[in-house]
């Protein structure tokens, strides 16, 4: 078996999302970035992914319960303002 990843982790993350109609709880897309991949990545590897695709504004993280965040894409009608512009 190679460990060679197929496909970006950030992709992999979109496609679950996409999978669950935009919605997903950070367990279950942990749970199925593992079953793309073969292995689970490390948190610090899933956190800094989820950061950079928020910052990219492709979802939104928020807490759902302790220890739990929801993660969803972010609506077509909103956007984020860069710094200074509002």
């Amino acid at each position: 078996m190679s460990n060679w990843k197929t496909m970006p982790l950030g992709l992999i993350i979109l496609q679950a999302i996409e999978k669950r109609d935009g919605i997903i709880l950070d367990n279950e897309l942990l749970s199925l970035v593992e079953q793309e991949l073969g292995y689970r990545p490390s948190t610090s590897e899933f956190t800094k992914e989820l950061i950079n695709l928020e910052i990219n504004g492709k979802i939104i993280i928020s807490n759902f319960k302790t220890k739990q965040r929801k993660i969803q894409f972010l609506p077509k009608d909103k956007s984020f303002l860069p710094i200074g512009e509002d």
